[in-house]
């Protein structure tokens, strides 16, 4: 159940990182010269950071030395979208209006949002991949040593009690076990 409704949260949380990487290929198209190649390199640092993003959140970690490699290659990534984007940022919202601190403040809140939207990404995964906790009923059987008789306290009981489990309507409702 709390998969389930991690899972929903992950594309939620997919979308606000969506919202905050449009603003900022916008932003940056918008400060581009008005030809094609212009506006897809001014595109490029923000779908690059999504990407990024994306990968570290889908790639389970398998090595510490290439995760520290991937997290700071990660960084770098970020600080070039995030520098690049500011400022392209900057220059849209005072062609467009906006005066005094506004124009410098502006990109913090699509930045910000990036950077809430891209960690809270990456913590559901890790939440998602830790295993399911598993019961047991019974320890395993203890080893015998050859040329030596067991114990009694070594000895495996013969029987579990598993209680019975309370019936609702038809449904076993809290040992876990069928019977």
């Amino acid at each position: 159940m709390k998969s389930a409704r991690l899972v929903r949260v992950r594309w939620a949380v997919r979308g606000t990182l969506v919202l905050g990487v449009a603003a900022s290929v916008a932003a940056n198209i918008l400060h581009a010269r008005p030809n094609p190649v212009s506006q897809t390199i001014a595109a490029w640092p923000p779908l690059a950071l999504l990407v990024t993003v994306e990968l570290i959140s889908r790639v389970p970690v398998g090595s510490r030395w290439l995760s520290a490699v991937r997290l700071v290659a990660a960084g770098g990534i970020s600080g070039i979208a995030a520098w690049v984007s500011y400022w392209h940022m900057v220059g849209v919202v005072a062609r467009y209006g906006e005066t005094g601190a506004s124009p410098y403040l502006m990109p913090f809140s699509v930045d910000g949002l990036i950077v809430v939207a891209s960690i809270c990404l990456v913590e559901i995964a890790s939440q998602l991949r830790e295993p399911a906790p598993v019961a047991t009923v019974a320890s395993p059987a203890p080893a015998v040593v050859p040329d030596q008789e067991p114990s009694e306290k070594d000895e495996a009981p013969s029987t579990v009690d598993i209680p019975a489990p309370v019936r609702l309507n038809g449904y076993a409702i809290g040992s876990g076990v069928a019977r």
